[in-house]
């Protein structure tokens, strides 16, 4: 694939425009329309390749929980420990004296990321969480 620059013309709404045109201001200085729109382009690309099976993926799952719910922890290692090969690393936080935050990540195919964070995710006294994924670009298959 060339890294050569091409142009095209894009036609949108002018109050669509205006909008874009605050989001490219709130992205800093450095940053224009062209640059923007590659950023955006290649955002829904990864997205497009994390939804594919058999693609190998990373992902960051962010958990808020109460850590008063009797054996929840113990849950939450138990699942990491069951896909030692897959969970890399986490970070636990205390946000006060009931709940806990952390974040997992994940590395492996799109289907068994998924299925590992839901299966924390679906655990009693998980309060809250969202798995971000992004792509490795590799092909688990």
């Amino acid at each position: 694939m060339s890294n050569d620059l091409m142009r095209f013309s894009v036609a949108m709404p002018e109050d669509l425009l205006i909008e874009f045109d605050q989001l490219v201001a709130r992205r800093g200085l450095a940053k224009n329309r062209s640059e923007v729109i590659r950023d955006l382009v290649r955002e829904a690309l990864i997205s497009e390749q994390c939804g594919t099976l058999g693609m190998e993926v990373m992902g960051t799952l962010t958990i808020v929980y109460d850590h008063h719910v009797n054996d929840l922890r113990d849950k939450i290692d138990g699942v990491q420990h069951e896909y030692l090969e897959n969970v890399i690393s986490s970070t636990h936080v205390h946000i006060d004296h009931h709940a806990c935050l952390e974040v997992i990540i994940i590395r492996g195919e799109t289907g068994l990321v998924q299925g590992i964070a839901d299966l924390i995710l679906g655990l009693k006294g998980v309060q809250t969480g969202r798995l971000v994924l992004t792509s490795t670009g590799g092909r688990i298959y």
